[in-house]
């Protein structure tokens, strides 16, 4: 059975885009609304015959992340500078001359949504190092014992069934604690505390601006419509369909998109990519509709699913790292355990739409990790402890440790 996820409300106004009255996509009067909301089939929106969807940037910063990502595996070419360069596009350094000419780049977007960093300079600056060291920790402690076989406190290979692992001292991947946090850091930030934001959608004179079919110069969107949909970029900015995502979802990059499809594929959790795109194509037609309340409706639903996302894979992991290591399995349990080590640290990043802050904060993010890295880290790390942190990370949410686990 289906983990319902959201709330009455979440679920009534979700419920209103199953009913269609033509082929094209269904016509609404959300309850309270002074407007009838025309919701297309797919992500697809136009002014004038023109298409006012736009998140090029997002695609941008998920194809550095995924060269990133690559690059800290290859211990033929990669130095410390190279992947530096490629976490803030400087000097070059893609293979890809679009992303070497484009003014994007991962670092500046990490930790710095308007709601949670504008005032927080400091932690956000903390954060963006913090990546910036793990890149580096992979050049000079991981890549010259890329030949030794790790063990307590020692640096190397370890084996994973057919594959073969690097690993710090403690048993950490560093490529999967980058990838994995950025998927919190970068796109969950960006699009659930910056984009999804009313101190972004309705900055300036966006409110009127929308309300009027004001466009920004030389562009076809709003810049309503365009900050909603660069949060939709960051889900499905690499999606074969862009406007029809979940065609291919899971299969289209190794961040938030990926895990959304991981998730999806969880019979706890059968529905969610669904009622994640429904919520992105909602609020942007409500946006054309000019109903601000059902927008900041869908938003709120968006900020409890992609949350949950998030939660639900810390989880997992741990609950497969703690197979792992019950089974002798460490190459398999480090692994896992690497991976949920980077969703946790993404778990400040969520937001619940109950209260506007994260999950969990950074102090307790903060304790997971000094739990998972104390001692020998992951060699020391317990069945008992990682039951434990799973527990508590679920009962936060809605879900259980025996649905997320599985």
């Amino acid at each position: 059975m289906k983990k319902i996820l959201f709330s009455t409300l979440s679920i009534a106004i979700l419920a209103f885009t199953s009913c269609s009255n033509d082929d094209d996509g269904a016509i609404i009067d959300p309850p309270g609304s002074q407007v009838t909301i025309e919701v297309p089939t797919t992500y697809s929106f136009e002014r004038e015959g023109v298409s006012t969807v736009n998140f090029s940037g997002q695609t941008t910063r998920i194809l550095m992340g995924e060269a990133l990502i690559s690059s800290m595996r290859d211990f033929d070419t990669a130095t410390e500078e190279l992947l530096l360069n490629m976490y803030a596009n400087e000097n070059s350094p893609f293979e890809s001359d679009a992303l070497n000419n484009s003014t994007k780049n991962i670092r500046a977007k990490v930790a710095a949504s308007q709601d949670y960093f504008s005032t927080n300079s400091a932690a956000s600056a903390i954060i963006k190092t913090y990546f910036a060291d793990l890149i580096s920790a992979q050049i000079t402690e991981v890549f010259p014992a890329e030949n030794t076989v790790a063990s307590i406190g020692v640096a190397g290979q370890i084996a994973d069934g057919g594959s073969t692992r690097y690993i710090n001292s403690k048993g950490l991947e560093y490529d999967q604690a980058v990838n994995k946090g950025l998927i919190g850091a970068l796109m969950i930030d960006q699009a659930l505390n910056n984009y999804l934001g009313t101190a972004v959608l309705d900055a300036g004179t966006n409110i009127a601006d929308n309300t009027n079919d004001v466009v920004v110069d030389g562009e076809a969107y709003t810049d309503m419509e365009h900050k909603w949909d660069e949060a939709y970029g960051y889900v499905y900015g690499t999606a074969t369909d862009l406007a029809n995502p979940n065609t291919t979802i899971g299969l289209d990059d190794n961040f938030l998109n990926k895990y959304i499809g991981r998730v999806e594929g969880d019979p706890d959790f059968a529905g969610i990519a669904e009622d994640v795109f429904n919520a992105f194509k909602l609020g942007r037609a409500a946006i054309v509709a000019k109903d601000y309340d059902v927008r900041d409706q869908q938003a709120a639903i968006l900020r409890e699913l992609l949350s949950e996302v998030v939660g639900i894979r810390a989880v997992y992991y741990l609950q497969q790292g703690k197979n792992g290591i019950e089974t002798n399995n460490l190459g398999t349990a480090f692994h896992d355990l690497s991976e949920g080590f980077g969703f946790i640290y993404s778990l400040q990043f969520t937001r619940n739409p109950q209260t506007n802050a994260p999950y969990f904060s950074a102090t307790e993010v903060q304790g997971f990790m000094d739990q998972l890295t104390a001692g020998n880290g992951f060699w020391d790390i317990t069945p008992a402890t990682l039951n434990e942190m799973s527990s508590t990370i679920a009962n936060r949410f809605t879900f259980t440790v025996t649905q997320a686990g599985s």
